[in-house]
């Protein structure tokens, strides 16, 4: 039902610039537009900033080729906005505005009618999520939430459909782990770019195997969020730690990672300033 609901909203926008980040969710919005329309009514458009990990750009051009789609890689400058550099609870909405801005004239110099993002059912009901809100102000479709397609919707139409994104972890862009309140700058973000890089290459070297990594930089401070089930055997190891560089202080999050952890923190100012 969702799946027909879906598709029917996709052949009624008639064509589409997919806000397409390499994710589950708009991988398979890319996908169920292809089909709906077919690629040539279809392009994906992957924002290029240093919030973008170079890995997950490399990702996005190989799916969207796959596809048959053409793929975009426009440049946003999210660091000329003042309230994306500030960081506070709101910073998405600033980079949604800026991405927004960038694709919609995008869309227009390709024909396209509209542009449209990943955003899904479980997004509209997890609490603050002020880039939902500028997406829509800039006239966003959101077919996957006005469809009702929730994470594990979109997961198992992915896999039946045989796309390699079905199991893809979260992969938020790199402010994302910069603490609420601390400036988002190009160096913060390659710090913790390198960081996480690093990490994984070690964990995979000692044979802990975990599909989530987080570095969260909270200023002199750097908290790892790894799987809750991995977190005991990294703790338990000071010379995997020992490769983020960068920062006085590295500790682990004991309850492991969860999506928006730093949103916790609003409400605690004084645990990381």
């Amino acid at each position: 039902m969702r799946l027909a609901a879906l598709d029917a909203a996709l052949r009624d926008a008639g064509s589409l610039l997919i806000a397409f980040s390499g994710g589950a969710d708009s991988a398979f919005l890319l996908a169920a537009a292809t089909r709906a329309l077919g690629p040539a009514d279809v392009v994906a458009a992957t924002a290029v900033s240093s919030s973008l990990p170079r890995d997950e750009l490399l990702a996005a051009a190989s799916f969207a080729d796959s596809l048959g789609v053409r793929h975009l890689t426009p440049a946003t400058d999210e660091m000329s906005r003042d309230g994306y550099r500030a960081n506070a609870g709101d910073r998405c909405y600033f980079c949604k505005a800026e991405l927004l801005d960038v694709l919609r004239p995008v869309a227009a110099s390709h024909g396209l009618a509209h542009v449209a993002t990943g955003t899904n059912a479980d997004d509209a009901k997890a609490g603050f999520r002020p880039g939902i809100r500028a997406a829509a102000e800039r006239g966003a479709l959101t077919p996957l939430l006005d469809a009702g397609f929730t994470k594990d919707d979109v997961r198992r139409v992915s896999r039946s459909w045989g796309l390699v994104t079905w199991d893809k972890p979260a992969a938020a862009c790199l402010s994302s782990r910069i603490a609420y309140g601390i400036e988002v700058t190009p160096q913060r973000l390659s710090r913790v770019e390198r960081a996480e890089l690093a990490l994984r290459a070690a964990l995979s070297r000692a044979g802990i195997v975990v599909r989530d990594v987080r570095v969260r930089d909270l200023g002199d401070r750097a908290r790892v969020e790894v799987d809750p089930a991995a977190v005991d055997a990294v703790a338990a190891r000071p010379d995997v730690l020992a490769v983020i560089e960068g920062f006085v202080d590295v500790e682990v999050d004991p309850r492991g990672f969860r999506s928006g952890a730093l949103n916790e923190l609003l409400a605690e100012p004084a645990r990381w300033r």
